[in-house]
């Protein structure tokens, strides 16, 4: 559970001057751009795959100065929800950061357990728990939270009846009864890279999701004529934890505009 960042109640002390700092998550596979619903990919297990939805919630952002020094994101500004088919989703705002040279960044794939037994008021924007299942919703029922990662195409591995495969990764630990906890914390360094955050320049730092190292990982070779439907059941759980051991390593550093 990550905690929000407190501030001291100073009126005699000015705000310390501060700037934004964006970052893309543009998603991929392999060294090709992601495009739904007609590209086929291969897994590492070499089952042929179509992506018809991704989508994927980050939070708890965290940025590391040269200097040491880190500086916490308030909880209440930092959950957003990246999709696939909708660009603007994919360009992270982080704001009012102070000004200063950043070498690296940590983020939650996820929603955190305080924020997942909140009141639905507290719960709004990307955190909006409604929405239809068979299309964008990303929440399950009070106990299970969440969906953090939601990846749904076709393959001619999927299930018999259509084709289809559909993966949704969440649980949080779970609220009146314990459950897994599909939460990963991902901290990625911008190489030999600094985002110059200024009260007049935002950098923006460009990440790659790789959907192949969903698949492929180092926990686990997701196979998708083995597993073709994995969401909240108590009987795959257990294999959950090894697919957000995959996801945890998706993301990585390209560059700095």
């Amino acid at each position: 559970m990550a905690a929000g960042l407190c501030w001291s109640c100073d009126t005699k002390d000015p705000a310390p001057p501060g700037g934004n700092l964006r970052i893309e998550f543009d998603n991929v596979v392999g060294d090709k751009n992601l495009v739904l619903n007609g590209v086929s990919y291969e897994n590492a297990t070499g089952e042929d795959f179509v992506v018809t939805k991704f989508n994927y919630f980050v939070s708890n952002f965290r940025l590391y100065k040269t200097d040491g020094s880190v500086f916490t994101v308030p909880q209440d500004s930092c959950y957003f929800l990246v999709k696939e088919d909708n660009r603007a989703s994919q360009f992270v705002t982080l704001k009012n950061i102070p000004t200063g040279d950043y070498d690296h960044v940590e983020f939650m794939v996820g929603v955190d357990s305080l924020r997942n037994t909140m009141p639905e008021a507290k719960r709004t924007g990307a955190l909006d728990p409604g929405g239809d299942m068979a299309g964008d919703g990303m929440y399950w029922a009070w106990n299970s939270g969440y969906i953090f990662v939601k990846l749904e195409g076709s393959s001619s591995f999927g299930n018999p009846t259509n084709d289809k495969f559909y993966y949704h990764i969440g649980l949080y630990g779970g609220y009146d009864k314990p459950t897994v906890n599909n939460t990963r914390i991902v901290k990625i360094k911008f190489g030999d890279d600094l985002a110059r955050v200024t009260e007049g320049h935002t950098p923006e730092v460009h990440l790659f999701a790789d959907v192949l190292k969903f698949f492929d990982g180092p926990a686990t070779n997701l196979s998708i004529a083995e597993y073709p439907g994995i969401m909240a059941a108590e009987v795959h759980r257990p294999y959950t934890q090894k697919i957000a051991d995959n996801y945890k390593q998706m993301f990585s550093y390209d560059h700095i505009h």
